[in-house]
């Protein structure tokens, strides 16, 4: 494949959503090269493809994201969002929500993570707990939105059967989330590029961004931190994932160390400063 139209389709996916292929064109290649033979266009003409047709980047976008997840997805920091975030938020009411964002959420298994964990608190009346789940792969919003997962899936790996059994239905060869927690969460379709997120999300107490920033470069990366700032109240955490950290990039995110993970606390706009309790 021609290697001046890598380089160009890597630009324009850069620009479009920010995930680096530069250093991996090989990998760029590899998810992309059916559908080039599908269309009959080369790697350059897949490129002004794009131009001409904006709907082809929601078929790009499924191929090139990565949309491994699961349900209890690191148990540890899961805990300490439990144990000990929640509780500081008791006493929300549907007049005045918690308001939790479960960025690049992919099939929906975090949202609904944090759904069931908040009902098992039993902190929170009926309608205080508000959770948006976005992401920019339409395909997998559909799953998400749908609640269903195949009782074989990868996404119960690690799924307490106690817990299998007081929130999923079975529905043959699927569980389904039961209605009750699915809705508890809204899905939409967001870019983490985009200028509008602020008017899109809205103010919000808690973000999950795991196991995103690993796609982005540097610049990215600070974009992307800059707009969880701007939607995130003063005093509110920001979970990344465990091979993620923003600690010493001046972001005004302080960093908390728990025993066993860490995460962060918005401040005021200066160089962050660790924590430890």
């Amino acid at each position: 494949m021609d290697t001046f139209g890598l380089i160009q389709l890597a630009e324009l996916i850069y620009e479009y959503c920010g995930i680096d292929f530069f250093k991996n064109l090989s990998s760029l290649e590899s998810k992309i090269s059916d559908r080039l033979k599908e269309l009959g266009l080369s790697c350059w003409e897949y490129g002004g493809y794009l131009r001409v047709e904006p709907k082809e980047w929601d078929k790009l976008i499924e191929l090139i994201t990565v949309n491994e997840t699961y349900f209890f997805r690191e148990e540890n920091l899961l805990e300490e969002f439990q144990r000990v975030i929640l509780p500081k938020y008791q006493g929300r009411t549907p007049d005045n929500p918690l308001r939790i964002w479960s960025a690049a959420c992919s099939s929906g298994e975090e949202p609904y993570t944090l759904a069931i964990l908040i009902e098992e608190s039993g902190l929170f009346e009926a309608g205080a707990v508000e959770i948006i789940g976005s992401d920019i792969d339409k395909k997998v919003l559909e799953k998400a939105r749908k609640g269903l997962y195949n009782k074989k899936s990868f996404s119960f790996r690690t799924m307490p059967k106690e817990i299998l059994e007081k929130y999923f239905v079975s529905f043959g060869d699927e569980y389904r989330v039961k209605d009750s927690i699915r809705a508890m969460v809204d899905f939409r379709r967001l870019n983490l590029l985009d200028e509008n997120i602020a008017e899109m999300i809205g103010e919000v107490d808690i973000i999950f961004c795991r196991n995103v920033l690993i796609y982005f470069d540097a610049k990215a990366i600070n974009r992307v931190v800059d707009s969880l700032y701007k939607v995130l109240k003063v005093g509110g955490y920001l979970f990344l994932g465990h091979a993620e950290t923003i600690t010493g990039m001046n972001t005004g995110f302080e960093t908390i160390y728990a025993p066993s993970t860490f995460y962060y606390r918005k401040g005021e706009k200066y160089p962050c400063r660790s924590m430890g309790y």
